[in-house]
């Protein structure tokens, strides 16, 4: 076995993430204005760190100002944690000065591959779940927290095919993956929901088997359907619509494994207008408070 030269970041493993337990929403361009003149009663905002990867322009303009106002967390989308290549050192030093810049509550990325070689490809692919892929992940893991200089949360995925050579399953490649490097789990509800209908698991038992002690922030978001060439139902992670039922209904289930835990409201794809970002992060808001009051009266 070749040694990892990034050896595990050494944090305060309660770290996780210092958002606000409230629900807050993506921030997109379109929003900007009407958010620095309304100020919508939203927990805090959330951009993708590969739109700000510049050193001016109008959108560090806008997201100064709004971070001036509300917390912020930043989520990644392109560092390939899964990939078989080493990290673009490139990418990994923006990401660095982008952070260094606002210092935000959070940071996450995703537990998936996007490039190959020079190629990249604009999609979050799927990783093989085996002691190979264990230990690039967990290396690939050391390296970015040594860089940053801070914990992220490493989020759970949401996928369409499995690769028959997997000796792990998944809660138990994440759970693996938190012990060894000290990161996060960044609980995305909808992708277990969007998995597991995909692959025929039980979706409440994936969520019990993650390590649900190293969640510092909760994505929620909608999918789109299809059907696969079989017939069989297939959810597709398409950020474009509200979130489903089933989606909150699972969502529910976490908070009462969890407690009050900051959740986002994720949307990149039709995205509508401000005030209905902001009502389905009210009803985020309002489970939340339903939960915080649960546990202050199961301990009164």
């Amino acid at each position: 076995m070749v040694p990892n030269p990034n050896p595990p970041f050494s944090s305060t493993p309660a770290l996780r993430s210092a958002l606000p337990s409230r629900a807050g929403v993506s921030l997109k361009s379109q929003h900007f204005q009407e958010i620095l003149d309304s100020l919508p009663a939203v927990g805090f905002f959330e951009v993708h760190a590969e739109n700000y990867m510049v050193a001016g322009g109008p959108f560090h303009h806008y997201l100064e100002r709004i971070h001036e106002r509300y917390p912020l967390s930043i989520h990644g989308v392109g560092l390939s944690i899964g990939g078989q290549q080493p990290l673009d050192s490139d990418h990994l030093g923006r990401l660095a000065r982008l952070l260094d810049r606002y210092q935000p509550q959070s940071f996450s990325e995703h537990l998936a591959w996007s490039s190959h070689g020079e190629v990249f490809l604009n999609d979050l692919l799927p990783i093989r779940y085996d002691t190979a892929s264990l230990e690039r992940v967990c290396a690939h893991v050391d390296q970015v927290q040594n860089t940053l200089k801070r914990q992220m949360l490493l989020e759970n995925p949401a996928t369409y095919l499995q690769f028959a050579g997997s000796t792990l399953d998944e809660t138990s490649f994440i759970d693996e993956v938190v012990r060894r490097t000290g990161c996060g789990l960044l609980l995305d509800v909808n992708n277990i929901y969007v998995s597991c209908i995909n692959h025929h698991w039980d979706a409440r038992a994936y969520l019990r088997a993650l390590p649900l002690e190293a969640v510092g922030e909760i994505h929620l978001a909608g999918f789109a359907e299809d059907q696969d060439a079989a017939g069989e139902r297939l959810l597709i992670d398409s950020h474009g619509a509200a979130v489903d039922d089933a989606v909150w209904a699972l969502y529910q289930d976490a908070l009462q494994l969890l407690g009050p835990t900051p959740t986002l409201l994720e949307r990149d794809n039709a995205v509508p207008a401000l005030e209905v970002l902001v009502r389905e992060a009210h009803q985020a808001q309002a489970l939340l408070d339903a939960c915080q009051a649960d546990r202050q009266e199961a301990r009164a």
